[in-house]
């Protein structure tokens, strides 16, 4: 799978869920549970969704997904692989999350500056580092006035060498998810519960029209 990444840096992922879809193969990630951080930041931010809207960057089997639409949003959700976006709306036949094939690196132009939550989660640190600004500011693009971005990743220090996929994010990586109008609010690094030897990062975002009318999704 890691040779795989680094030469075909996005046709892999249908590849591989085909293959999965066919019984040949399994997905690393698909843990079966929403997101720990994501949902850690929900309930400490009471975070209430009615009314606005939500989209999940490559939504995989659709576990955030499906959480973020339990939280009350209209949920888009999207994946490079058509078979992950089938075999998703196949688990959750009664879904309301609107689940779409799209590549983060050609977007709809519709979806711009769109979305109320921007949930990415561990996506860009599959990407190799030749293509991470781009996808990087394809992420933040996505995000709506007034609107937060949720960063989930896997944490490496600055000097620190990986021979991906995945290439887990340095802390300026992560900073750089403030861009195209975006605003830092908060960076953590936290230990994972089980190996404290290994940490993810947790990124909020925001955009503001203006500073004094500039809210989050918790607020």
């Amino acid at each position: 799978m890691a040779e795989a990444g680094r030469e075909d840096p996005t046709g892999w992922f249908e590849r591989l869920y085909a293959q999965a879809s066919r019984g040949a193969a399994t997905v690393p990630w698909d843990r079966g549970v929403p997101s720990v951080l994501l949902v850690e930041w929900a309930e400490r931010e009471q975070v209430d969704g009615a009314g606005r809207t939500a989209i999940v960057v490559g939504a995989g089997y659709g576990r955030d997904s499906e959480f973020v639409a339990g939280l009350g949003f209209r949920t888009t959700a999207f994946d490079i692989s058509p078979t992950a976006v089938r075999d998703t709306r196949e688990r959750f036949p009664d879904t309301t999350v609107d689940y779409v094939a799209a590549n983060l690196l050609d977007l709809p132009p519709t979806w711009l500056g769109g979305f109320d939550l921007v949930v990415e989660d561990m996506t860009v640190q599959s990407l190799p580092e030749s293509l991470r600004s781009e996808a990087t500011r394809a992420v933040a693009s996505l995000v709506a006035p007034n609107g937060t971005l949720v960063v989930v990743a896997a944490a490496r220090d600055e000097d620190q060498h990986v021979d991906g996929p995945p290439w887990p994010l340095t802390p300026s990586q992560v900073e750089a998810f403030a861009a195209g109008g975006l605003e830092r609010l908060d960076v953590e690094r936290i230990p994972d519960a089980v190996d404290p030897e290994v940490h993810r990062w947790l990124g909020l975002f925001t955009r503001h029209t203006s500073p004094a009318s500039a809210e989050g999704v918790g607020g």
